[in-house]
C-alpha cells in the first residue's frame, strides 16, 4: 500500500514539473529568440558601421589625392559627401578640411561655420577641440575679446586635451584686444606649464617680454604665427585616430590634417 501511495506521489510532482515546463517553455524560447535578434542586431550593425568607415576613409583619402592635383572643388566635393557618413570621426575631419579649403580663399564666415559644425559633429574631444581651435584661430583678427574668450575659456579647462594651446590662443586674444595685464597672465602660466612643449613656453616667453619692453605692437604678427601650428592629437593609450588612406589600406593614426591657414 505505501508503495501504491509513493508511486502516486511520483506521478504527481512528475504532472507538475511537466505543467510548468510547458507553461515556461514559450518564455524560455522568446528569451532565447530575443538574444539572437540582440546578437545579430549588433553583429549588423557593427559591420554596417564598419562598411561605412571603409568608405569614409577611402573618399576622405581621394579627396586628399584631388586636392593635391588642383582639382579643389572635387575635393570639396568628395568631403561633402564624407560630412554625410554615419563616421561621426570622418564627419568631423571632412567639414574641417572643406572648413581649411574656404580659410584659404579667405572666406573666414563660411571657414568658422564648418569649424563650428565640425566641433558639433566630433565623436569626442580629442576630434572636436581641433575643430573649436581652429575656428577660435580664423576669428583672432576679427572677433571682439569677448567672442574669443567665450569659444576658447572652454577648452583651457582641466581635462581637455589642447588646454595649453587654448590658453596661448586666449592670451594672444587678450593682448591683440590691448588687455596687456590679462593676457601676461595667461603667458604666465603656459610658461611655467609642465603640460607645455618648448615650443609654447618660448612663444610665452617671447610674448612677456615683448609685452614688458613695450613692444606688444609687434604681437599680431607673433599670434600669427602661432594661430599657423596646428596643436597635437593627444591620444588615449591604444586609442587611434581615422587618418587619410588608399585603397585597400587599413587607416592609421594621425593628426587631422588642415588645408590651408589653421
Amino acid at each position: 500500500m505505501t508503495d501504491l501511495f509513493e508511486e502516486v506521489e511520483e506521478q504527481l510532482r512528475s504532472d507538475r514539473y511537466r505543467a510548468l515546463v510547458i507553461k515556461a517553455l514559450p518564455w524560455v524560447l522568446g528569451l532565447a529568440a530575443v538574444l539572437l535578434i540582440a546578437y545579430f542586431g549588433y553583429w549588423g550593425w557593427d559591420r554596417y558601421t564598419t562598411q561605412q568607415d571603409a568608405k569614409a576613409s577611402e573618399q576622405y583619402a581621394q579627396a586628399f589625392e584631388a586636392l593635391q592635383q588642383g582639382q579643389k572643388d572635387k575635393a570639396v566635393q568628395l568631403w561633402t559627401e564624407v560630412s554625410k557618413s554615419p563616421s561621426k570621426a570622418y564627419k568631423s575631419l571632412a567639414l574641417m578640411q572643406i572648413g581649411g579649403v574656404r580659410l584659404a580663399d579667405k572666406n573666414t564666415p563660411e571657414a568658422v561655420k564648418y569649424f563650428d559644425q565640425a566641433a558639433a559633429a566630433a565623436p569626442d574631444d580629442i576630434i572636436g577641440d581641433v575643430a573649436r581651435l581652429k575656428s577660435a584661430f580664423a576669428l583672432l583678427d576679427t572677433a571682439p575679446e569677448k567672442d574669443l574668450e567665450g569659444r576658447l575659456t572652454p577648452l583651457t579647462k582641466d581635462g581637455r586635451p589642447y588646454r595649453v594651446q587654448a590658453r596661448e590662443a586666449l592670451g594672444f586674444a587678450k593682448l591683440m584686444a590691448g588687455d596687456t595685464a590679462g593676457a601676461r597672465g595667461e603667458f604666465v602660466v603656459i610658461s611655467q606649464s609642465l603640460e607645455a612643449s618648448d615650443a609654447s613656453r618660448e612663444r610665452a616667453k617671447a610674448a612677456m617680454d615683448l609685452i614688458d619692453s613695450g613692444s606688444a605692437k609687434a604681437i599680431p604678427q607673433v599670434a600669427k604665427a602661432a594661430a599657423a601650428l596646428p596643436p597635437p592629437v593627444m591620444l588615449a593609450p591604444g586609442q587611434t585616430m581615422p587618418g587619410p588612406v588608399g585603397p585597400g589600406q587599413a587607416a592609421v593614426p594621425t593628426q587631422p590634417q588642415a588645408t590651408g591657414p589653421q
